[in-house]
């Protein structure tokens, strides 16, 4: 899995915006388990949590349709999880040892848990409100995860595994400092999802800048095994404005992430010719 295809999200301007129809539309969370018991287990959970979902919906609402914001809902904490698995799985791949391992003993297989649960309920706090949300999604994160790793490790490892996810959700935000490898991977991949049909949401809505023009820019990004890094990020481009999103905000999140060494980034143009992406442009 290298290329991330995204799910619809809801034009809640034209539909029923009810509870029970926001719910009939419900997203599965998915991830490869690659036999991780443990991890199977938990996309279980979640997947039968309706408060955890309610909490996604709420998030979006309050991001899409009362802020104008790009989705925070169930179809970005889903590419967010994956792309952060996929990552996580290249960088062990390559040899490198994530937080839990180094620190407390765990298995690889326990970071996949961390990244997994941390990109799951990294904006759980965005239903309160946008200000300051990493911090509102610890509290609320802290309460989920005492039912979704209940019997799954005992006190003291769920203890551990809890604090680490935390951390992971914490870090995401802008000058959040990651002191792990999960907590880095969590935080790129929260700012990963920007392809085509995702970051283009406040661009179709009339918020015209270099921002949102740049961003309707990106059409597709590859997770790879890099050449001479663990992980390679292609970004397919149709217009040459996406370098701006790259450039000034992706390289942003990058740097600090405590991943910097692991990672490169190849952008390119694809199509014959670029995308013509305004009409005109006043202020």
């Amino acid at each position: 899995m290298s290329r991330f295809e995204t799910e619809r999200v809801p034009d809640t301007a034209s539909e029923d915006t009810s509870l029970d129809a926001r719910f009939a539309q419900r997203i599965e969370m998915t991830v490869p388990d690659r036999h991780n018991p443990v991890l199977h287990e938990v996309m279980e959970r979640v997947n039968a949590d309706d408060e955890l979902y309610a909490l996604w919906l709420v998030s979006n609402v309050n991001a899409i349709e009362r802020l104008g914001m790009t989705d925070h809902g169930p179809v970005h904490v889903k590419i967010v999880m994956n792309i952060a698995v996929r990552m996580l799985r290249l960088l062990v791949e390559a040899g490198v040892e994530p937080g839990v391992v180094t620190s407390w003993g765990l298995t690889t297989k326990d970071a996949e848990v961390v990244v997994a649960l941390g990109a799951l309920l990294h904006d759980t706090g965005m239903s309160i409100h946008r200000d300051d949300h990493e911090s509102f999604s610890l509290f609320i994160a802290r309460e989920k995860l005492a039912s979704l790793l209940d019997g799954l490790y005992d006190l003291r490892t769920r203890t551990v595994v809890t604090a680490e996810i935390l951390h992971a959700i914490t870090s995401h935000r802008s000058g959040g400092r990651p002191l792990t490898l999960e907590a880095g991977v969590v935080r790129i991949a929260d700012a990963l999802d920007m392809a085509k049909g995702r970051s283009r949401i406040p661009f179709e809505a009339g918020s015209l800048s270099i921002h949102s023009v740049s961003a309707a820019a990106i059409e597709n990004i590859h997770i790879e095994r890099g050449d001479e890094r663990p992980v390679k990020l292609r970004i397919e481009m149709s217009n040459s404005a996406g370098v701006f999103q790259l450039d000034q905000l992706f390289r942003s999140k990058l740097k600090g992430s405590g991943i910097e060494e692991y990672v490169e980034v190849e952008a390119m143009l694809v199509g014959e010719t670029e995308k013509r992406l305004l009409e005109s442009f006043r202020f």
